[in-house]
């Protein structure tokens, strides 16, 4: 059996020179960093590791089964004709709108292989959020299924943009072209360089102003993010190791969504640089998870702490083989410390886990797992190197170890900035330093604790809500007069959305209604599930910013609940 090495050792072992992990200095933006020196110049590089694969099955999606090759191919097929056929040229953008397919993983592959950068639209999207994204985005193509091509078409007419529709359910949607035409398998990929700090990819991030933000990452950040998940797995591995070999090949199972930087970099990416199997549902559900966990023999969950939830909860949990499992953790919220000892108790060989990063970061953070996690199930972990974290006061000053203040992100992990909007950038990152908005503390051994979010923003089961964007939305209603979003404690989902409204004097407001109402402009998981009438005005203080604390505590003393 291995003999176990603290932390510091291991990170000094990985990251020596000649070390798989070497680090080195660079240079990014006249401020100085810590790269690893092996880093491939760009995503197109990454990709083409996969080649040397060939017939091994890389995606599983419910009774099909892709290989590399497979994948690789219609990457190949797919780059040549965004490039020849619908002029796509480096810097172009394309856009991506659909479930998790496996077309979604070769388009994200191709147009990242051919310089253009991959916009990745939330499918949760009404179409007026679609058409504020393809707006903002400008794309050259859009590559949707049809629900999202028929969601995206609208604001396709306006804009002059054609697409390309995966898996058409009886006729094409005006403006796009069947997948199966416009691949021609067999056709190389056009030869171009990239260079590591060209743009590649967009995600868009819920804005506190009513408005989502696309964050912008070049094929670098991307790239260290993906490097320093291997290297804290690897340093994960000399800390705590396996008392056994384990049976099953490393596989992953998708159980959220490609337009979130949790599924795409730390999940299918991933997958894609360590050659593992990727296992893809259409959409979660417990019991289907835990059929396919015990199908396919899969050894990594990664999803929000609710899906953990919901797997011990399922009544399929005591009849269904989830021995394969090595991890069941993920990120997205904080886990509550009986969620990680549950788990701990509840898997022959999984172990708790947790991660602690941010769209913003390409999902690198602080990670923390196994005997760690036990140790400390409120800390959301440490970090390595590659990123440096510390904790700053309101005048964005270093505070020293233990102190609360705003947790702030540096590293070559981080995004650019977002696109088209240099003030939102400015007040984000500053001198190097991401804000997260987050308030927290990092104690004696490095470990970070988020003690609270700055952010008006409600965290539903992983998804980040603000409450402005909510607001903007109630507030479009004709008998709306005072409208506050708020997050209260709900079991599973770890928050709700609740809402107070005062309607105009001689108006009237029905709960249902204005859901019904709300439907039409926001996509289902931000439109409140408590809406609180009120006939009095909503408390303000001096200045006349309205007390949602004062709000909430009082709604949820009427309800009997705890707002802890």
């Amino acid at each position: 059996m291995t003999e176990p090495k603290t932390w510091d050792r291991a990170i000094e072992e990985l990251t020596a020179p000649g070390a798989r992990f070497e680090l080195t200095d660079a240079t990014l933006e006249g401020r100085p960093y810590k790269v690893f020196k092996n880093t491939p110049p760009s995503l197109r590089q990454l990709f083409d590791t996969a080649r040397g694969r060939g017939d091994a099955v890389f995606l599983v999606y419910e009774d099909e089964r892709w290989t590399f090759e497979q994948v690789m191919e219609r990457v190949d097929a797919l780059g040549a004709a965004l490039v020849e056929r619908y002029g796509v040229r480096p810097g172009d953008r394309v856009a991506i709108a659909m479930r998790n397919y496996p077309e979604y993983v070769v388009s994200f592959a191709a147009a990242t292989s051919i310089g253009a950068i991959a916009v990745c639209l939330n499918a949760w999207w009404t179409t007026e959020e679609m058409a504020y994204g393809l707006e903002d985005s400008r794309p050259a193509v859009v590559i949707a299924d049809p629900e999202r091509a028929e969601r995206a078409r609208p604001a396709m007419d306006r804009l002059g943009i054609h697409g390309i529709e995966v898996r058409p359910e009886g006729g094409l949607t005006p403006r796009f072209d069947a997948w199966d035409d416009a691949l021609v398998l067999g056709t190389p990929l056009p030869a171009l360089e990239i260079a590591p700090d060209d743009d590649a990819i967009i995600l868009y991030t819920s804005g506190t102003t009513g408005h989502p933000k696309g964050a912008v990452s070049s094929h670098r950040a991307v790239l260290s993010a993906l490097l320093s998940f291997a290297c804290r797995t690897a340093a994960n591995v000399m800390v705590q190791p396996p008392k056994e070999e384990h049976p099953f090949p490393t596989s992953f199972i998708l159980v959220v969504p490609l337009f979130h930087v949790t599924g795409l970099v730390a999940v299918m990416l991933s997958c894609f640089a360590g050659g593992y199997r990727l296992v893809m549902m259409y959409k979660w559900n417990p019991e289907r998870a835990l059929e396919l966990i015990e199908r396919e023999r899969i050894t990594q969950f990664v999803g929000v702490p609710t899906m953990s939830w919901d797997l011990l909860e399922s009544p399929d949990f005591a009849r269904r083989d989830t021995t394969s499992l090595a991890s069941v953790g993920g990120g997205g919220a904080p886990a509550p410390p009986e969620l990680v000892n549950r788990v701990e108790k509840s898997f022959a060989r999984g172990r708790p886990g947790i991660g602690y990063g941010m769209t913003e970061t390409n999902a690198y953070g602080p990670q923390n797992s196994g005997d760690d996690y036990l140790r400390k199930p409120r800390s959301a972990g440490r970090t390595i190197p590659t990123m440096q974290i510390r904790i700053a006061d309101g005048d964005g000053r270093a505070l020293p170890t233990g102190e609360v203040g705003e947790i702030q992100f540096r590293g070559p992990n981080l995004i650019r900035g977002y696109w088209n909007k240099p003030e939102a950038t400015a007040e984000t990152i500053v001198d190097g330093w991401l804000r997260s908005g987050d308030i927290g503390r990092i104690d004696e051994e490095g470990f970070v604790y988020v003690e609270d979010r700055a952010k008006d923003m409600v965290l539903r089961g992983g998804e980040n809500i603000y409450c402005a964007e909510v607001e903007a939305a109630i507030y479009e209603h004709p008998a709306v007069y005072e409208a506050a979003v708020f997050g209260i404690p709900h079991e599973r989902l770890g928050e709700e959305v609740a809402c107070a409204v005062v309607p105009k004097p001689g108006e009237r407001i029905d709960p249902d209604e204005l859901q019904r109402f709300l439907r039409e402009r926001l996509a289902a998981f931000k439109i409140p599930s408590r809406l609180d009438v009120s006939g009095e005005s909503l408390p303000r203080n001096a200045s006349g910013k309205i007390l949602k604390r004062s709000i909430r505590d009082a709604l949820l003393e009427r309800l009997g609940v705890s707002g802890s």
